[in-house]
């Protein structure tokens, strides 16, 4: 399995491109499914969810060409409706397809998905939603079988705001009879994302990015050409990448107010952070102050960022708190990071993290993306080596990370074992 070894204290500074959204890539492939044609879709980054993703889609029927960050996904002849077990055990976004094939077909078969460890992430939703969309759903053995005769429009409100059950949703309510609403939806940028993608196939979808969206069914849905949008995440980990070895990187290729939280953050920590069209500067001189972090859905600050943040407070000057609302299982990395040197106490969901002023290289493992992301940031920042192992996970989520901080001056390198 191959490692990251990085050796520390280096000033990062230059620019750096960031590719597409692993969270929007995911389902827009999964939304491809409803297409009588073939869809073009730019701006795909290669990632290991991305090639998961993939092979699920291929092994329904469709006929995928992938050359460099340009994909061509023809599902006009596919007619299976049964997805790959082995398969879903590698991602968790597996489940996506059950909304577009239930709206195609009528029918889906799909296991329970795996993915990260962090936390428990029910389908209660989507099934609940689905139920009340006419479908009969037998759970068993870890499967998931659903059949309908024809769709049918629902007035659907969500308990929570899950981003996979507004994507589920939205996908098979597009294909529906009549109209459906989904209240106390999601809206995250990638919801929008996939609703300008399912529109430009035929769909008539509004609301998304607000709390209630209405689908209007339609017939058929026919070929589009979409460029996903930035990957705000990626965006996010390097932000903080150059704030925390006092760095000064341009992040180009990323949409603003997709990251206005981040952002915040920084500044408040003491980061200078510019803005200019699609670029975001950020500087930091000397140690950064403390600040307090808590997640929440979108607009509020990423759980996806939790990990890379601890790791930037770890050196901050006082005492800061991490509040995690989202996920029960994100603090993963905390074992971790401890071997660094980060002096972090756990109460529950809140992490208490009092700022050191150098951490230490050590040999350490990544349990979930993006814990991964976190060590790599504490690695750039740390005395000595540090050696992370078990980076597949790293991989679902960024492409190219060890190359695109090279090409920022970080000391990097992938080790492959044969």
């Amino acid at each position: 399995m191959d490692k990251y070894v990085i050796a520390g204290r280096k000033r990062l500074e230059g620019s750096v491109k960031i590719s597409g959204a692993k969270n929007s890539t995911l389902p827009i492939l999964a939304a491809c499914l409803l297409s009588q044609g073939t869809c073009i879709l730019e701006d795909i980054p290669h990632i290991e969810d991305v090639r998961v993703m993939k092979d699920v889609l291929e092994h329904l029927g469709c006929r995928v060409r992938w050359d460099m960050n340009r994909m061509e996904v023809d599902a006009g002849g596919m007619k299976r409706t049964e997805a790959s077990d082995a398969l879903a055990r590698k991602m968790r976004a597996s489940n996506l397809v059950l909304g577009p094939l239930l709206g195609r077909f009528g029918s889906a078969r799909i296991y329970a998905p795996g993915g990260c460890n962090i936390g428990d992430r029910p389908m209660d939703q989507h099934i609940k939603g689905l139920k009340l969309m006419g479908v009969e759903i037998v759970e068993k053995g870890g499967f998931i079988d659903a059949r309908v005769k024809k769709l049918r429009g629902a007035d659907i409100h969500l308990d929570m705001p899950s981003v996979g059950a507004t994507e589920n949703l939205m996908m098979a309510a597009a294909l529906a009879d009549g109209t459906t609403l989904l209240r106390n939806a999601a809206r995250e940028p990638e919801i929008v994302d996939l609703q300008n993608f399912l529109n430009a196939m035929g769909a008539k979808i509004k609301g998304a990015g607000l709390d209630v969206i209405r689908i209007d069914g339609v017939k058929k849905l026919g070929e589009a050409e979409h460029t996903v949008i930035p990957d705000r995440i990626e965006a996010g980990t390097y932000m903080v990448a150059a704030a925390i070895t006092h760095g000064d990187v341009e992040i180009c290729n990323v949409i603003p107010e997709h990251l206005e939280p981040v952002m915040a953050k920084l500044r408040e920590a003491g980061a200078m952070v510019s803005v200019d069209g699609d670029r975001i500067r950020v500087k930091a001189e000397g140690r950064l102050n403390a600040v307090d972090v808590r997640t929440l859905p979108y607009p509020g600050f990423p759980t996806d960022m939790q990990p890379q943040m601890m790791a930037l407070l770890a050196t901050a000057e006082g005492t800061s708190v991490i509040s995690e609302s989202i996920f029960d299982r994100r603090y993963q990395h905390v074992d971790e990071l401890r071997r660094m040197g980060v002096k972090v106490k756990l109460e529950g969901n809140v992490a208490v993290i009092h700022g050191v002023e150098v951490l230490d290289g050590a040999f350490v493992e990544a349990t979930d993306l993006r814990a991964g992301a976190a060590l790599v940031l504490a690695g750039l920042m740390a005395e000595d080596a540090t050696i992370i192992e078990n980076i597949s996970h790293i991989d679902r989520g960024y492409e190219n990370l060890d190359l695109k901080f090279r090409g920022l001056g970080a000391r990097i390198t992938r080790i492959s074992k044969a």
